[in-house]
């Protein structure tokens, strides 16, 4: 059997290019993963998730823990049967969502007990359980447990929760186990401070994982402390291991995260942005529900494959969104999809050809010069 393992083919700067290899397949790095929140990428497919260029979706632990349960879905043959998607799956560990969605969130050395949004039921979670539940599930990458405190949040708050995150990453290191071909990340907190996120990362290497996440980031801080965070936190983990920087984000948030050196990334925008009549371009965002679009017989981007693209005018995405028609978020997510697929491939493409600074540069000036006028 295939067991995982990460080889990295060239460099451009602190930019990477590679692949990660998995018994379901490889992932080629960069890699954007599309969000699969319920065991699905709303509005779409799996087959057209694919179609994409995707090679990896992410699962939430907090949201199939609570619905279906992790042992329906076990019962039923596990996540990928489950959602009839046959490649990786990694799966997040479901700290995120305790701190933003659940109520009655009641934080102890042991976990987190919280009521769930949907119900209000109560349910307890700790290391132990969010691998257990993520075994369940069959992730391929399984994320390290780990505590997510709400910003703004003192220096001392945040050092006392990313050393409480740190000794749950041991316990979640521990109760993972010896699973050959499934793979285990850390995460690194310690939010816009560089020491703690050396302490964090320091930490996370004497444990040991297959792959290390930076965590804590994109959750409100904005794109200047992010990138200042980026432009040393990546050198603190190893680099023979992917690096994944977790819920980021829009286009320049992607560009600007590859160049430091980040191999993974995940992201709800393209689709819920789809489901909301955003379209995400070359050329910045569009806004498919203003009135200028009407009468316009051209495609969101003339350069664009996707079937929105190919097929469709912007008048009539424009008329099935004003509509509330279901193929307007159908049409718009596969779009926002496809594009983010687009850039990744390009990013990979440029970094091996070294030319990286080239493309980020067009990236740009592309986007400054907004979208095409309108007829």
């Amino acid at each position: 059997m295939t067991q995982f393992s990460f080889s990295l083919s060239a460099t451009d700067g602190t930019a990477r290019t590679g692949v990660i290899s998995t018994p379901r397949g490889e992932i080629r790095t960069p890699a954007f993963m599309p969000v699969g929140t319920a065991a699905t990428v709303k509005a779409m497919m799996p087959e057209s998730v694919r179609a994409t260029g995707a090679d990896i979706l992410l699962g939430n632990t907090y949201h199939l823990m609570l619905r279906p349960t992790a042992e329906r879905i076990a019962r039923l043959g596990g996540l990928h049967k489950f959602m009839n998607w046959e490649r990786p799956i990694l799966t997040d560990s479901g700290g995120f969502q305790v701190m933003s969605l659940a109520s009655l969130r009641k934080l102890t050395e042991e976990g987190v007990t919280f009521s769930s949004h949907i119900d209000g039921s109560k349910h307890h979670l700790t290391p132990e359980r969010s691998m257990e539940i993520q075994k369940l599930l069959g992730s391929d990458i399984v994320m390290a447990f780990d505590e997510c405190p709400a910003l703004p949040a003192t220096d001392a708050e945040v050092a006392k929760s990313m050393r409480l995150s740190m000794r749950w990453a041991q316990r979640s290191r521990d109760a993972f186990g010896d699973r050959p071909g499934h793979a285990l990340f850390g995460i690194m907190q310690g939010g816009v401070t560089r020491e703690l996120r050396e302490e964090s990362a320091e930490a996370l290497k004497q444990i040991g994982f297959d792959g290390y996440a930076v965590g804590g980031l994109a959750v409100g801080e904005g794109q200047e402390a992010m990138f200042s965070v980026l432009d040393y936190a990546p050198g603190f983990l190893p680099e023979d291991k992917p690096r994944y920087l977790m819920g980021v984000g829009k286009p320049d948030d992607i560009v600007g995260a590859v160049e430091r050196g980040i191999d993974m990334m995940d992201c709800v925008l393209p689709s819920r942005s789809g489901r909301t009549g955003q379209a995400w371009t070359r050329r910045g965002q569009i806004n498919i529900k203003n009135a200028r679009h009407q009468d316009d017989p051209r495609p969101l981007d003339e350069a664009c494959t996707c079937p929105a693209c190919r097929n469709y005018s912007r008048a009539y995405l424009h008329h099935v969104f004003r509509s509330q028609e279901m193929i307007s978020g159908m049409l718009l997510t596969w779009h926002n999809l496809h594009y983010y697929q687009e850039l990744m491939q390009g990013l990979r493409d440029a970094i091996a050809a070294g030319t990286l600074s080239a493309f980020v540069a067009q990236f740009h000036a592309q986007r400054a010069e907004g979208d095409i006028d309108p007829l």
